[in-house]
């Protein structure tokens, strides 16, 4: 009898707590629907790509961080570079990257933030101080604003926006920044809210933008962040009917493959009203060299203007 009760009892247990996770679960599936609404955004039309700031960013002046006092709140998990979440002297929190990535990210950023594409709000500071860390040069520090959700990463082969030119054009520039290093954890939605209309909007961003400025290849031949390399690399290699072979030799090469002629002078076309002093102010953002801006610049000048000669003399000679 006493046997009885005792697994009578016990099944009860089990199946409260069964239920118990079942609806917690339901919850937690509700609370990430809601987390989730919102319009998916990829990319925004520039009011005015000649007038845009290269070397404050999409944040501004307004959004700098305060450098007078750094506070170590924890270290970020993941990828090639050491991380910091910090405080700055306003008690805004920030990502601190740093190495070798920080100052490509810096200046990877800007240039796409230039033609449209959203992207997270990032300074490079030349040296700081750490408290309980240490002093750090070439620091990448990325705004993590109160308003400003990060939710689960995107997937570059299933997203709202596959086959649109905002798309195609997206991953053109990942070609044109030499960034081998394309996987989906390096995406993240962020939702932001927008007091203007009180809706959200779901911003798509490639948040790690560290293996730009150097080459694509494998494991032995890429590199990160090296002028030298970045400008000797090939950019477009063929055109074949109306599609645009682009040299690309890092992660997912099948990406690459279905890129139209109208789609690469597209964001060839927004790319082209940047001038050279602009797109010298993200290199000089970033903390390079007077020789090194100069070197990226030529190079990405170089690059532009491939994406516009495929209207004249490289799709006539499609076959």
């Amino acid at each position: 009898m006493f046997r009885k009760g005792f697994l009578g009892t016990e099944f009860g247990v089990v199946a409260l707590m069964l239920s118990l996770m079942v609806h917690s679960a339901a919850g937690n599936l509700k609370d990430k629907k809601v987390r989730a609404e919102g319009k998916p955004v990829l990319w925004q039309q520039p009011d005015n790509i000649a007038s845009r700031n290269l070397l404050l960013g999409p944040g501004g002046e307004e959004l700098k961080p305060d450098l007078s006092t750094i506070t170590f709140i924890k270290e970020e998990p993941g990828g090639y570079s050491k991380k910091y979440r910090v405080r700055d002297g306003s008690g805004h929190e920030w990502v601190a990257k740093i190495g070798k990535e920080s100052q490509s990210e810096a200046a990877a950023s800007r240039l796409l933030w230039a033609v449209g594409y959203n992207t997270d709000i990032t300074y490079l500071v030349p040296r700081v101080t750490i408290a309980g860390k240490g002093t750090f040069e070439n620091v990448r520090l990325e705004a993590r604003p109160e308003n400003v959700k990060r939710l689960d990463e995107w997937k570059w082969d299933d997203n709202p926006f596959i086959g649109t030119p905002e798309f195609q054009g997206l991953k053109v520039m990942m070609v044109l920044l030499e960034n081998w290093d394309i996987k989906d954890s390096n995406n993240k939605i962020l939702q932001v809210h927008k007091k203007q209309t009180g809706e959200d909007e779901l911003r798509y961003v490639v948040s790690d933008l560290g293996g730009t400025l150097g080459k694509t290849g494998g494991i032995a031949s890429r590199s990160r962040n090296k002028p030298a390399d970045f400008v000797k690399a090939k950019f477009v290699e063929h055109v074949r009917g109306n599609r645009v072979e682009l040299n690309y030799n890092g992660k997912r090469k099948d990406l690459f493959r279905d890129i139209t002629v109208d789609q690469a002078r597209w964001i060839g076309g927004l790319l082209s009203q940047l001038s050279d002093d602009q797109i010298g102010d993200a290199f000089r953002a970033a903390n390079y060299s007077p020789q090194e801006v100069q070197m990226l610049t030529a190079a990405i000048r170089s690059r532009i203007d491939e994406l516009a000669a495929l209207s004249e003399s490289r799709s006539a000679d499609r076959h």
